[in-house]
């Protein structure tokens, strides 16, 4: 590669004209630089004498020159084809990227609407077969009217059963009032209320059943009334009760449903629990319940 420097003769510097045609005269085997040469050659011939310090690099990628207090350079590296190709990989990349979200967030929108149509169906389904979608109209144990509207929102635990009952209904009672007690302890969870309503209304006054109610779980309501009202409370969750022939002392037992029902907030049926049931897990099904639940009815 060429190299010219500050020329300068003792006292003088070599005129740029000498220096510059030498500079042609090399360049004939330098064909390289001839970018360079045509700004030198135009200088030439717009400018007359004048010192040249010109300097050019060893070899690519860049060489430079200066003269008449000016600075030049020039890239002798042709481009790199590799980083153009990954420039083109990187566009290709980013675009399939913003192509591929708006692709997943399109279908995440439609999924989520589809969800929330069979949702609505479903709960339009559930609201035509839901059980307990009657009221009621009863005396509680302290004498107060009482209708279905005084416990919506709320949580409830209702068995149909009789005072005179001698084994089964207390033993069912009891296992109840155990299932409130075991959810009371768990404070992220709302409270239950528990009902008992007498499929015995002949027997069963609001006496009787004060009486009754005392010895089981504290918040336990129990609920009695003609026999027209307590028929149509049973109708309500379609429970079955059928007074069986009475004895010499004039007593009998009921023949009815032996069933603990959980009542969502909506007031309707949400599930049942048989004898087969214990109280732990009747615990976990309403605990599971409550965490699920979806309403269906705005009060």
């Amino acid at each position: 590669m060429l190299r010219l420097g500050c020329f300068k003769q003792r006292n003088s510097h070599v005129t740029f004209r000498s220096v510059l045609q030498h500079a042609l005269r090399a360049s004939n085997t330098h064909h390289s630089h001839d970018s360079t040469l045509h700004i030198l050659r135009a200088h030439l011939s717009s400018k007359g004498q004048r010192t040249l310090c010109r300097t050019v690099n060893q070899g690519p990628p860049h060489s430079s020159f200066s003269f008449g207090g000016h600075r030049a350079s020039y890239s002798t590296q042709p481009p790199n084809p590799g980083s153009r190709a990954r420039i083109t990989l990187r566009t290709r990349l980013a675009v399939t990227l913003v192509i591929g979200s708006g692709i997943l967030g399109t279908w995440l929108y439609v999924w989520r609407e589809k969800q929330q149509k069979l949702q609505l169906q479903r709960i339009e389904q559930l609201k035509q077969v839901a059980v307990g979608q009657g009221n009621f109209h009863l005396l509680d144990h302290t004498g107060r009217r009482r209708t279905k509207r005084d416990f919506l929102g709320s949580w409830v635990l209702l068995y149909f059963g009789f005072t005179h009952c001698p084994d089964i209904c207390p033993d069912e009672l009891e296992k109840m009032s155990k299932v409130v007690s075991l959810l009371d302890k768990e404070s992220d969870l709302p409270p239950v209320q528990p009902l008992f309503i007498t499929v015995d209304p002949e027997r069963d006054d609001v006496a009787a059943m004060a009486r009754y109610v005392k010895d089981f779980h504290p918040r336990l309501i129990g609920l009695t009334g003609t026999p027209e009202e307590v028929k149509e409370a049973g109708t309500t969750y379609r429970v079955y009760a059928s007074a069986g022939p009475k004895d010499d002392d004039g007593d009998y037992i009921v023949d009815h449903t032996i069933l603990i029902y959980l009542i969502s907030p909506d007031g309707l049926f949400l599930d049942y629990y048989n004898r087969m049931k214990n109280d732990e897990q009747i615990v976990e099904s309403v605990r599971n319940h409550m965490k699920t639940y979806v309403k269906l009815f705005s009060n």
